[in-house]
């Protein structure tokens, strides 16, 4: 079934009503009628299978036919705090991570960001950025759409991240794999896990020595050096795989 988000105001006892764009979308790009089923969430973790009642030219009116907590959401909130790379990496960036669970997104400015923005066109990329999440969030049927940030500097992006249970900077002098692994199978088993990425030229050693001091810890992720966009990947693949093994009952860890 297609899946759309709408604001939570626009549930109202066992009737969701779909407006925006998305009414366009319904009516004249995938033509449903009515007797149609669709999934909707508000982004709060709740899907509802529904029923379409009525289409008109500025709404659709659904019936709510089933309730359930959506089952695409892993337990542990994940942010990724991601530095800055060029050109359009992050639109990239935004949308696999999406797909692979995270809960926020922070966009990272680093001192080896070689991309710069005054605060206009931060805006209108983090509005592109939302987008994106929004999308992406749609089509691998999540439910909830992973908050977008406003652009942090290493050290207000590592206060951000002071609370959070487990906290992961993949680093290339870390060379220790037990120790690495270690990490991960420490963090899947808490309830909250930042991960951060440093840009194409990687963190200062400066970075990860503060980053260290603040409880981070430094993880390896294997012999070679891998891009920006792949680095973050790979960390968000293994903790979701963990996670969900974990959570269906198998043991969840790496050897």
């Amino acid at each position: 079934m297609y899946r759309f988000f709408v604001p939570e105001e626009n549930v109202a006892g066992d009737r969701i009503y779909i407006t925006g764009d998305d009414v366009n979308h319904v009516r004249n790009v995938l033509r449903m009628k009515q007797g149609d089923e669709v999934v909707v969430s508000c982004g709060r973790g709740t899907d509802y299978e529904c029923v379409i009642e009525n289409i008109e030219p500025e709404q659709i009116q659904l019936e709510i036919v089933k309730e359930q907590p959506a089952i695409t959401e892993l337990p542990v909130k994940i942010i990724l705090f991601q530095a800055l790379p060029k050109k359009d990496k992050m639109d990239w960036i935004v949308q696999k991570a999406v797909e692979l669970g995270v809960a926020e997104i922070v966009p990272v400015s680093t001192r080896r960001c070689v991309v710069k923005w005054d605060d206009k066109k931060a805006g209108k990329k983090r509005q592109r950025w939302e987008a994106i999440a929004k999308a992406a969030a749609k089509q691998s049927g999540r439910g909830r759409i992973p908050k977008i940030m406003d652009i942090m500097n290493m050290e207000e992006a590592l206060v951000y991240a002071k609370d959070l249970d487990s906290v992961l900077i993949p680093y290339e002098l870390c060379e220790d794999m037990a120790e690495s692994v270690a990490h991960m199978n420490r963090a899947v088993q808490s309830k909250s896990v930042g991960v951060f990425i440093g840009p194409e030229g990687g963190f200062e050693r400066g970075e990860v020595e503060v980053a260290m001091k603040m409880g981070a810890a430094s993880i390896s992720l294997g012999k070679r050096i891998l891009r920006t966009e792949t680095a973050g990947m790979t960390v968000l693949s293994i903790l979701m795989f963990l996670i969900e093994a974990q959570d269906g009952g198998q043991s969840g860890v790496l050897s």
